[in-house]
């Protein structure tokens, strides 16, 4: 098989024989997805202020 039959049937599949998720499907999933994110992204910054904030009392006790 050449690479230009395998791109051929490549976008064949993609086009007849996959089942896409509607577009509002994609928008709930990308609005979830974004959610976590930061979410997440907050949690983390949490926990390093919190850890930041007891290494930083830690050392300040051994001064």
């Amino acid at each position: 098989m050449n690479i230009i039959n395998y791109i051929k049937s490549s976008f064949i599949e993609l086009k007849d024989e996959m089942t896409w998720v509607s577009k509002e499907e994609a928008q709930k999933s990308t609005v979830v997805v974004a959610i976590f994110t930061i979410l997440f992204a907050i949690t983390v910054f949490l926990v390093d202020q919190f850890f930041q904030t007891g290494l930083e009392w830690f050392f300040n006790i051994l001064k």
